[in-house]
C-alpha cells in the first residue's frame, strides 16, 4: 500500500484510535453476579441477536461489501467451500486491509474439516474503526495459525460478533456465545462497561474471554475465567503521574474525566491515588459530561493553582477533552489516557497539542524490528495501532492454551497457570492471578512529523 493509503489505515482506525475503553456504572448493577449467583440473567432476544453473529454466512462489516465479498459470503453460507475461497481471494486482493474478508477466507479454507473456534466482539456499529482494528489483530494471529498447519494439526476458525459498544447487547452476545459448545474462547469486550456486563455470564458458564482493550481496574479479579492482554489503569496512571513528578517536577494537577464512564473514572481513581501516594495533589476536577465549558474550566484551573492538566476522557468525551486542548494553547502540560491516542487528538489538537504525553500499552515505533509490525504491514499494506497489537495477543494467548489442552476448562487452566507463556506483538504474554496481564506501558508524545496528514504524530518518549 501507498504512504498515502497507510496514512489513511493510520487515521481512520489506526493505532490511534485507541484508547477508547470503557463507560459507565454497569458494574454496580452486575458486581452482584460474580462468585455463586447460578442465575445469571441473559436477555432473551436470541433471534435479533443472531443477526449479530456470523461464522462466515454472514456480512458484518458492510462498508466493505464488495460483490466479490458477497458472493464468497454467500458461498460459505451455503457450504461452497471452494467457491468461497475463490471468491474471498478475490475480494482481498481488491481490499487487502479488510480483516473480515481475511477471517472468513480462512474459515472458508477449513471448510468442514475438524476445527478449533474463537469467537471475537467488537463495535462494529457504533465504532467501526476500532472494530477492524481489533478484527486485523485477530485476523493476523488466525492466518498465521493456520499457515503453520494449525493448532496441533488443527485449523482455528474465529467467529465475528458485533455488540456495538452496548452492555447489554454484550450480555445478550455472551448468552449466545456460552450456549454453542464449538466457541472455546472470547475476544472481547471493547469496552470495560461491555467487557464488564458480560464477564459474568462467562464466568459463570465456564467459557474463557480476554479483552483485548478494556482497562479499568475494576476488571481485576472479576473471575478466573475473566484475563486481558491490555495494561490495567493502574500501570497507565502510575505511569502518567510518576511522569509528572519526575520530569515534569509538577505537583499539582486538574483532572478531567467522564463521571458517566468506568474507563474514565477508574483512570482519575488510579491518578488521584498515585499522587496524593507520592507528594502530589488535585487540585482541581471537572467532569467533561452534560453542560461542560471548556474555556471556563481552565480559567478555574488555573485559579486553584494548576501545574498540570490531565485529560482522562473517554470516547464520547474526547471533544470535550480537546476543547481544553486547544483552549490552553500548550500554557500548561497535558497528560492524557489512551483514549487520547486517535487521529482526532491530531486534527483537532494540532499545534495546541504538541508536547501532550499519551500513555499506550504498544507503539509501533517501540520495536520496529520486531516481527509482528512488519508482517503486520506486509498483510495489510499498512501500519497498525495498540489495538491491533493487543487483539493479537488475545488471539495468540489462546492459540498457546488450546495447543496445551481444547477444552474451555484446559483453557482456562493454561492462561491461569503461573508458568503461562505465550510470544506477543513485541512483549511476552502472561497472566497475573487477577487476569490481569503483565506488561509495561509506553508513553507517547505528540510532536511534528510526517508520517501523518495533519503534520503531527505520536512518537515514543526517548
Amino acid at each position: 500500500m501507498s504512504q498515502g493509503k497507510e496514512t489513511k489505515i493510520l487515521i481512520l482506525s489506526l493505532a490511534i484510535t485507541g484508547a477508547i475503553v470503557g463507560a459507565g456504572g454497569w458494574w454496580a448493577y452486575n458486581s452482584g453476579l460474580v462468585g455463586g449467583n447460578r442465575n445469571v440473567p441473559i436477555a432473551s432476544n436470541a433471534e435479533a441477536i443472531k443477526t449479530r453473529l456470523s461464522f462466515g454466512d454472514r456480512l458484518l462489516v458492510s462498508d466493505t461489501a464488495s460483490s466479490q465479498k458477497q458472493a464468497g459470503i454467500q458461498a460459505l453460507a451455503a457450504g461452497n467451500y471452494a467457491e468461497a475461497t475463490t471468491s474471498l481471494e478475490a475480494s482481498l486482493q481488491a481490499a487487502q486491509n479488510d480483516p473480515e474478508t481475511l477471517i472468513y477466507l480462512n474459515n472458508a479454507k477449513i471448510g468442514n474439516a475438524k476445527a478449533y473456534m474463537l469467537a471475537v466482539s467488537v463495535p462494529i456499529g457504533s465504532n467501526i474503526a476500532a472494530a477492524k482494528e481489533i478484527l486485523r489483530g485477530v485476523a493476523q494471529a488466525q492466518n498465521e495459525a493456520n499457515q503453520m498447519d494449525g493448532i496441533n494439526g488443527i485449523g482455528l476458525k474465529i467467529a465475528i460478533a458485533n455488540d456495538d459498544n452496548n452492555p447489554e447487547t454484550a450480555r445478550e452476545i455472551a448468552g449466545q456465545l456460552v450456549d454453542n459448545p464449538d466457541i472455546l474462547g472470547v475476544i472481547g469486550h471493547f469496552g470495560s462497561d461491555t467487557t464488564l456486563a458480560a464477564a459474568p455470564i462467562y464466568q459463570e458458564r465456564g467459557l474463557p474471554a480476554i479483552s483485548p482493550t478494556s482497562t479499568s481496574v475494576r476488571l481485576s479479579g472479576v473471575g478466573d475465567y475473566i484475563f486481558r492482554s491490555v495494561p490495567s489503569d493502574r500501570l497507565t496512571g502510575s505511569a502518567l503521574v510518576r511522569y509528572q513528578l519526575d520530569r515534569l517536577q509538577r505537583q499539582k494537577t486538574a483532572i478531567f474525566y467522564n463521571s458517566q464512564s468506568n474507563y474514565s473514572q477508574s483512570l482519575k481513581e488510579v491518578v488521584s491515588t498515585e499522587l496524593l501516594t507520592l507528594g502530589g495533589e488535585v487540585v482541581a476536577e471537572f467532569d467533561l459530561s452534560g453542560n461542560f465549558n471548556a474555556n471556563h474550566a481552565l480559567g478555574e484551573a488555573k485559579n486553584k493553582g494548576a501545574e498540570v492538566l490531565a485529560i482522562l476522557a473517554n470516547t464520547e468525551t474526547l471533544d470535550a477533552g480537546l476543547q481544553v486542548v486547544v483552549a490552553n494553547g500548550r500554557s500548561l502540560p497535558v497528560l492524557a489516557g489512551d483514549s487520547a491516542y486517535t487521529a482526532k487528538t491530531l486534527q483537532i489538537g494540532g499545534q495546541n497539542a504538541v508536547g501532550t504525553i499519551v500513555a499506550v500499552p504498544w507503539h509501533i515505533l517501540g520495536n520496529p524490528d520486531a516481527e509482528f509490525p512488519k508482517t503486520a504491514s506486509r498483510l495489510w499494506g499498512g501500519e497498525v495501532n495498540w489495538r491491533t497489537a493487543m487483539a493479537y495477543d488475545a488471539t495468540r494467548a489462546f492459540i498457546a492454551a488450546l495447543q496445551e489442552n481444547p477444552t474451555r476448562q484446559g483453557v482456562q487452566q493454561a492462561l491461569s497457570d503461573g508458568n503461562f507463556r505465550a510470544r506477543g506483538a513485541s512483549q511476552e504474554i502472561r497472566f497475573l492471578p487477577s487476569g490481569d496481564r503483565s506488561q509495561t506501558v509506553r508513553l507517547v508524545r505528540i510532536e511534528a512529523g510526517n508520517r501523518t496528514s495533519f503534520g503531527y504524530e505520536f512518537v515514543p518518549l526517548r
